[in-house]
């Protein structure tokens, strides 16, 4: 049981804290089961190479499809993962909230057949997350089963892997794509552990061969955080959260920009774009140059303040590029199985080895790719500034004040904050994280001691689990 109370703290002045007082509680554990998972699309068959049947594509029919799932829980989150439709996690619920943090679609409806954009020549959206190779565009293996495994297995942490090699080719695939198989073998490792609100990943991508090759490699993201778990969507509250200030896009995708000013050279100021409410249309923007060196991006839903934000070295995944079928989207509220429509309120962030779609990579001969990554829910947060596998902070300063909002990847963990600006403490203070309403200190500003605010959280033993800055503005 936790009881969250306002303090006022006194540290030579007035100080403001939102703070969790908590008893102790039964040690976490960490479980794995299987489950049968049902989905819905309308009809619509395929040959055994993956290939749309001609003809077979009847939108009046609902057809269910099951898999198999295996599901990961702890304390805090429960994670469905479903090896059988592309390796994905389907579905992340953090239990504090209740709610959904990843998009899937109620109906799957085929789209793309015979237009030359993806790699069968058609796809189908089903959500969650999920790595995609060696092609653009969704690659070759969203719809092929994954291996599954269990590499570690205890109540205080469990690994999964999903494996799969690209020794497969589509004979009659659009002329842009690789021709033949790669023999790129991908293992997708998935952990939970015990006390830890958040889910970390692995990508582990191999060449067995003597020769380096070309490829793409991309990890796509559905978001939809803080939904109705039976009903997952994006909000019109829901903004791109990502260190970006510039973003380009393809030609075709021209009119996302309007709304944004120019930056020059084909580049513009990632302002109204976002917001998913300002997305005027379905279409592509790309992070451009690049994030600006930061670890994190994600979707914050500012209609209930919660969000999900991945957590990775952007040095190896440097691509970020945004989807989204436009706001409209948003505004059918049809019902999925009476007006089946691949068009869904949803944020599709993708992590690329390359910086655009078509931009291919170098796999050194018998090298090996690893890409960690950690997918954190996030509770009364605005705005993510800094981030890393332990914390997640929103630290903003002016001349009347500091404003800290920050989300513990392990709330049990007794913190310790402290704040300064030059040799001034301005809060410092032990804080127990509140893992349902998040947790936010507020402090005024004494005069002098320079621009910089200095913000360290570590544990109550002295370990600094981040320690970051921000200039008064």
């Amino acid at each position: 049981m936790a009881v969250r109370v306002l303090l006022r703290i006194c540290v030579g002045f007035a100080v403001a804290a939102f703070v969790t007082i908590a008893h102790a509680a039964e040690p976490d554990r960490v479980t794995l089961s299987e489950q049968t998972i049902s989905w819905n699309t309308v009809k619509y068959a395929t040959h055994a190479d993956n290939s749309f049947v001609d003809g077979s594509f009847d939108k009046t029919q609902i057809v269910e499809r099951t898999f198999k799932a295996h599901v990961l829980e702890n304390r805090y989150l429960k994670v469905t993962l479903v090896p059988e439709f592309g390796g994905r996690i389907v579905s992340i619920i953090y239990k504090p909230t209740g709610h959904e943090q990843l998009y899937r679609t109620e109906v799957g409806v085929p789209y793309g057949m015979k237009a030359g954009v993806f790699y069968y020549d058609w796809l189908m959206v089903y959500g969650g997350i999920f790595p995609t190779f060696p092609d653009a565009e969704h690659g070759r293996t969203w719809l092929k089963p994954w291996d599954f495994r269990i590499v570690k297995e205890t109540t205080s942490e469990m690994t999964v892997p999903m494996s799969l090699k690209d020794d497969f080719a589509y004979a009659a695939a659009p002329k842009q794509f690789v021709r033949g198989s790669t023999g790129i073998e991908a293992t997708y490792y998935v952990t939970l552990k015990a006390g830890r609100a958040a889910l970390d990943a692995r990508v582990v991508l191999k060449n067995p061969q003597d020769i380096a090759i070309d490829y793409e490699y991309w990890t796509c993201t559905t978001l939809a955080p803080g939904s109705d778990p039976n009903h997952p969507r994006t909000t019109g509250g829901a903004e791109i959260i990502a260190p970006v200030q510039t973003y380009s896009t393809p030609h075709w995708s021209a009119n996302l920009s309007e709304g944004d000013s120019s930056a020059g050279e084909g580049r513009f100021h990632f302002e109204k774009l976002r917001w998913f409410r300002n997305w005027p249309t379905m279409g592509i923007a790309y992070a451009a140059p690049d994030m600006q060196g930061g670890n994190f991006w994600g979707v914050i839903n500012h209609d209930n303040e919660e969000g999900i934000i991945r957590v990775a070295d952007n040095m190896v995944t440097p691509g970020l590029k945004m989807w989204t079928w436009g706001f409209s989207s948003f505004t059918n509220e049809s019902d999925a199985r009476k007006d089946p429509n691949p068009a869904r309120p949803y944020v599709e962030l993708w992590a690329g080895a390359s910086d655009q779609f078509f931009h291919s990579a170098r796999f050194p001969a018998r090298g090996e790719v690893s890409i960690p990554e950690t997918y954190s829910p996030t509770v009364g947060m605005r705005n993510v500034t800094h981030a890393n596998e332990n914390i997640l902070v929103n630290l903003t300063a002016t001349a009347s004040g500091v404003d800290l909002e920050f989300f513990s990847l392990e709330p049990a963990t007794p913190l310790r904050v402290t704040l300064k600006r030059g040799d001034a403490i301005l809060f410092d203070d032990s804080v127990t994280a509140d893992p349902k309403n998040g947790n936010r200190i507020s402090t005024p500003l004494p005069a002098g001691g320079g621009e910089k605010i200095r913000l360290t959280i570590g544990t109550a033993q002295g370990n600094a689990l981040i320690s970051t800055e921000t200039t008064i503005k």
